[in-house]
């Protein structure tokens, strides 16, 4: 009865956001204070890791039955294309594509130490869409994957679709949601299918919308072991695009959930929330944080999910959140810290930033396969 009362109060709440879409979660969708209000009561829908599972489960399932990837579509061969290596100080880059569906190309860069181990952690990189239009190309991702790769992991930065190389489509088709969730996971069967990957040390860490593919395919793919969602999980913004919130993840004929609640789906894996005070991450440290928290208390594992906030620093991915972030996930992955430090600090300085000619995956010499599809609504179509 108390969950059936929850659910009839806040399906009225919801609906009076967005009355045109009434299924859907968007922007800015509470205020400041109805987000507090609103996690109140999830939190009385649960107290311990049973009760909390079985919240875990039905939010699980929503969220892949609302991207319409329940059952999730069969997994073909890859046929990845990688080509003109570089060698650089400490690492390499090749450029690199593959098909997550036939005739859809992931497309991004594959960053490796140079120094050869048994087994090396993985982990993925996504942008958000503040860099547009150099999205994987900015230099903060290419810092912060040269640098992962520096200290012994092999990085993949990939395109969200619309940008970089990956011009099939345009970004805000309205299957977005379901096309990039679908790509992080063929991202990831990439990775684990090279040879020297480390099944139990992968990871994945990406900045805005970035952060928001970061923490949902944390929350579906439990292959994935260590998460850093940047300046994303928020109590009262949703996302504001439609690969984040534009189809019904958030609320179902079941239960109406937030990115608080799908974050926390990562317990107890460790993970990093990075936060700033000038976006919607500016209350973390007192509601998403403490939440998010309390729930991985159910598994006596308080200590493996962190808070880093800066107060004065706006939404990126910039350097101090980029060293909290290295050395939550050398703690995490084992990866060697010291490696990429100088005189007591990291030094970025030994990376090389290269130019997104050097990068592109398809050129002149390296055409985009024939068996491309080309077209929104063709992009659209390999997804039914």
């Amino acid at each position: 009865m108390k969950k059936l009362l929850f659910f009839l109060l806040t399906t009225q709440v919801w609906a009076q956001f967005n009355p045109e879409k009434p299924e859907l979660c968007q922007g800015a969708f509470f205020t400041e204070d109805q987000a507090v209000k609103v996690h109140q009561q999830f939190g009385q829908l649960y107290t311990d890791k049973t009760s909390w599972e079985q919240r875990a489960n039905l939010i699980r399932k929503g969220i892949l039955e609302g991207m319409n990837l329940s059952p999730l579509p069969q997994k073909t061969i890859l046929n990845p294309i990688v080509h003109s290596k570089k060698i650089l100080s400490g690492y390499s880059v090749e450029n690199v594509a593959f098909e997550s569906l036939p005739g859809f190309y992931v497309t991004g860069n594959l960053y490796r130490p140079l120094k050869k181990q048994a087994k090396v952690p993985v982990i993925l990189c996504t942008h958000g869409h503040g860099n547009n239009p150099d999205g994987r190309f900015h230099e903060q991702l290419q810092n912060r994957c040269a640098t992962l790769a520096r200290m012994g992991a092999i990085v993949f930065a990939y395109d969200m679709i619309g940008y970089g190389d990956s011009k099939q489509c345009i970004h805000k088709i309205p299957k977005a949601l379901p096309l990039q969730t679908w790509n992080s996971i063929r991202a990831l069967d990439f990775l684990l299918s090279l040879p020297e990957a480390d099944p139990n040390r992968t990871a994945i860490t990406g900045e805005s919308g970035g952060g928001t593919q970061a923490f949902l395919l944390t929350a579906i793919e439990p292959r994935i072991t260590v998460s850093v969602p940047v300046v994303q999980v928020s109590g009262y913004f949703f996302g504001g695009c439609v690969c984040e919130s534009g189809m019904p993840i958030h609320k179902r004929s079941t239960h109406q959930t937030s990115n608080v609640e799908i974050a926390a789906l990562a317990a107890p894996r460790p993970m990093l929330l990075v936060s700033d005070g000038a976006d919607w991450t500016k209350y973390t440290p007192e509601l998403e944080y403490p939440y998010i928290q309390n729930i991985y208390q159910y598994y006596n594992a308080g200590n493996l999910v962190e808070n880093s906030h800066y107060t004065n620093e706006k939404h990126d991915y910039g350097l101090s959140k980029r060293l909290t972030a290295y050395s939550f996930l050398a703690k995490h992955l084992k990866l060697d810290l010291h490696k990429v430090m100088k005189g007591g600090q990291v030094d970025e300085s030994m990376n090389t930033i290269l130019s997104a000619n050097q990068l592109a995956v398809f050129d002149k010499r390296h055409p985009r396969p024939e068996n491309a599809i080309v077209g929104d609504e063709a992009v659209m179509q390999l997804l039914k």
